[in-house]
């Protein structure tokens, strides 16, 4: 097999808790000492600042630990993984734009970065003026960026704005430019983080397939998304990043099946703590699961109520939130209060969800005797990831800035015409 261009060994970052408060005071004390004792207070301040591989101090956070995998020529590699995972910083690692604490990593080729918004414009410049810079930053010779310069405007699609400063842009705006910088860069290796989180369903669909245009034309792709169903149809392999661990490397598919059933067991099961205690009723254990396929998944949900006061008939309500505690839907189980006042009741719910679009949801409950007599609510009791698309077959990507709930929809007209055309979803 041939040399790997991407070899992670090991590879692990840590960051002190609080350091930079702590830094700050270490630092200053260590410099204002170093006069009378510049060797010890030298020392110091290399320990309070260092971290080493192995460290297990409860200040602590290893945001990677041990993780190891290789990525050939001309792969397309997704890396999914719940936020918090640790992907950003494994790609700022490979991106040079941070140093691991422990372990390494080899590249064997030129790399393009794209890892947030506008990274590397300055918002006094002009569109056109920070093509050039940010060309000239990730690698790019001016008479490359002249060669290719018509090309970058007409991906980005801001040719009106060229010579307007881009602190008038907005964020979709920036992230078409930026983007369409990076991918004219013909790297060996194009790094991206999330683009596809920004900017309207036509940007989404040029994105994708220039990433398939660099991927066929034998680069290599590493990409950090939440779309599950970009990642499906794009990604060759498949990179689960949990708690800051390599979980999964190989079949994207295999991968997204393991961060369905990964995800939700690290919230989704046992006792939840006493954060609740203090009310009438709480929860104290959820366990969760989803059953079917796409349109037609089930929720399961598993609940262990607990009583610490009297209290009347309750009603309970689901709600369903996205990743930014948004609310997307609420369902009542029943239109009777149910759960009675004893030590512990023990309900199991089945839900029948709309057809969502791939992505992280949040699980949350409220109980009351009505709506304004509310005894208990907790918008985080567990979550669950669907990877699985609502319509199968629709090549345009769903974008989440424009709803999570896509119900199948069907043309039943054109040119004046009845016509019998099969779903294609909203």
């Amino acid at each position: 097999m041939t040399q790997p261009i991407i070899s992670v060994e090991n590879l692990s970052k840590g960051y002190r808790i609080g350091a930079k408060e702590e830094a700050a005071d270490t630092i200053v004390g260590a410099l204002t000492k170093s006069i009378r004792a510049p060797l010890r207070n030298l020392r110091r301040l290399h320990e309070a600042t260092s971290i080493r591989d192995g460290d297990e101090r409860d200040d602590i956070l290893w945001a990677l630990k041990d993780v190891s995998f290789e990525v050939h020529e001309g792969e397309v590699v997704g890396v999914i993984g719940r936020n918090g995972a640790g992907k950003s910083t494994l790609l700022k690692i490979l991106s040079r734009i941070t140093e691991p604490t422990g372990g390494r990593a080899v590249i064997r080729g030129r790399v393009s970065s794209l890892l947030e918004v506008g990274t590397g414009f300055h918002p006094e410049l002009t569109g056109r003026e920070n093509i050039y810079m940010n060309g000239t930053i990730l690698g790019m010779t001016k008479r490359e960026i002249d060669r290719k310069f018509d090309e970058i405007i007409d991906f980005s699609g801001v040719e009106k704005f060229l010579d307007t400063p881009t602190k008038r842009y907005s964020s979709g705006m920036q992230v078409r430019l930026a983007f369409a910088v990076a991918a004219h860069l013909e790297p060996e290796i194009l790094i991206i983080d999330e683009v596809l989180a920004v900017g309207d369903a036509e940007f989404q669909k040029k994105c994708l397939g220039k990433m398939k245009d660099v991927a066929d034309g034998g680069r290599t792709v590493l990409f950090v998304s939440h779309n599950l169903a970009a990642v499906k149809s794009l990604c060759t392999r498949g990179l689960l990043i949990q708690s800051g661990k390599c979980k999964f490397a190989g079949d994207t598919s295999e991968a997204l099946a393991a961060y369905a059933n990964i995800s939700p067991a690290s919230s989704n099961a046992g006792e939840r703590g006493d954060t609740y205690a203090s009310s009438d009723i709480y929860c104290s254990q959820v366990e969760a699961s989803l059953i079917g396929h796409q349109p037609n998944m089930k929720l399961i949900l598993d609940l262990k109520l607990r009583s610490n006061a009297q209290h009347p008939p309750l009603l309970i309500a689901i709600d369903l939130f996205d990743t930014h505690g948004d609310w997307l839907m609420q369902t009542l189980p029943s239109d009777s209060p149910f759960v009675h006042s004893q030590p512990v009741s023990e309900i199991s719910i089945s839900i029948d969800l709309p057809p969502l679009i791939p992505g992280d949801y949040q699980i949350g409950i409220w109980a009351g005797t009505a709506l304004w007599d509310g005894r208990y609510e907790d918008r985080s009791i567990c979550s669950v990831s669907v990877v699985d698309p609502p319509v199968h077959g629709r090549s345009l990507p769903h974008n989440p800035m424009r709803g999570h709930i896509a119900p199948t929809s069907r043309l039943l007209t054109r040119s004046g015409r009845a016509s019998l055309s099969s779903p294609i979803g909203a």
